[in-house]
């Protein structure tokens, strides 16, 4: 076979190698002669083949097509625990340390024991102390839930210098 067309050959295998692991669990059945038609294998190139070259060809594909697959489902399950620690943050005591940042879905009008605060990521949350801050109106202000020790979480509403100890209902 001609350097160049192997080497075209092995680089659009290598293009082709993500869409295998799309597949994640799909791995290819036979060689390549069994899974292309005659005239695909003939367009190219491959019956120029020796049947040695031919094997090897196959195996080094199939090895392709099994890393792709593993690297996939590697991918795949860590976005999935990722997802997770983001989904139940506030309800467990796992994840980052780091506080949720986001907008109070409404308007503020004050901290009151039993009140509960819906985030625009959907989160809501209850408030479990006596804080209080009345005579505030802020419409859809910036929040911040921080984790505090042994499970405890804060609600800092922006611009309100007072902070309520909260508990995640939702």
């Amino acid at each position: 076979m001609q350097p160049s067309r192997l080497s075209l050959l092995l680089t659009a295998t290598l293009l082709l190698a993500p869409a295998f692991a799309a597949q994640a669990q799909r791995v290819v059945e036979g060689d390549l002669q069994q899974q292309m038609s005659t005239a695909e294998f003939k367009a190219a190139g491959l019956d120029k083949l020796s049947p040695d070259e031919l094997a090897a060809l196959n195996a080094w594909l199939q090895g392709k097509v099994r890393n792709a697959t593993a690297t996939a489902l590697e991918q795949a399950r860590e976005e999935g625990r990722q997802e997770v620690i983001v989904k139940n943050r506030g309800f467990f005591d796992f994840g980052s340390s780091e506080p949720i940042k986001a907008t109070l879905a409404g308007e503020f009008t004050g901290f009151g024991k039993g009140r509960q605060y819906t985030l625009d990521n959907g989160q809501v949350w209850e408030q479990t102390d006596e804080a209080r801050v009345s005579g505030v109106r802020k419409q859809a202000p910036g929040v911040r839930v921080s984790p505090g020790l042994m499970g405890v979480w804060y609600l800092q509403v922006d611009g309100v210098n007072t902070r309520a100890k909260v508990r995640r209902t939702k």
